[in-house]
């Protein structure tokens, strides 16, 4: 690890960080007692690390600096899982069943089809 590999994913996760906060803002106002932001942030960081990751493997297009700086960058800062594990505590903690089996499974086969969506993007171009 080098300090040009530390500044590329500090810029990325900041990048990302700002993402993750447009889309909190904008969905929060149509939130009702579900967290559908972090539910988005998670599914559009899967479909593009999917991708990414996709470019970086099949066709050796993305350097490096470029996985470092959108892979663990920007899609680190993207991606709420951390904020997604705390908010199936509170389902939990609140007694709402419906709401933690929902959002997990929502989250975990909507963010897991989206990589593979991701992957099959690139490998069909």
């Amino acid at each position: 690890m080098n300090f040009q590999s530390l500044i590329l994913v500090f810029i990325g996760g900041g990048l990302g960080s700002m993402a993750r906060f447009g889309i909190s803002k904008i969905l929060h106002q149509m939130s009702i007692d579900f967290p559908w932001a972090t539910l988005f942030a998670n599914a559009i960081g899967c479909l593009i690390i999917g991708m990414l990751m996709g470019s970086f493997h099949e066709s050796g297009t993305l350097t490096e600096q470029q996985k470092l700086l959108l892979a663990t960058g920007f899609c680190g800062g993207l991606t709420t899982f951390s904020t997604f594990i705390f908010e199936n505590y509170s389902f939990l903690k609140g007694g709402q069943l419906l709401n933690f089996f929902g959002y997990s499974v929502l989250s975990f086969g909507l963010c897991l089809g989206f990589v593979m969506i991701g992957l099959y993007l690139i490998k069909s171009t």
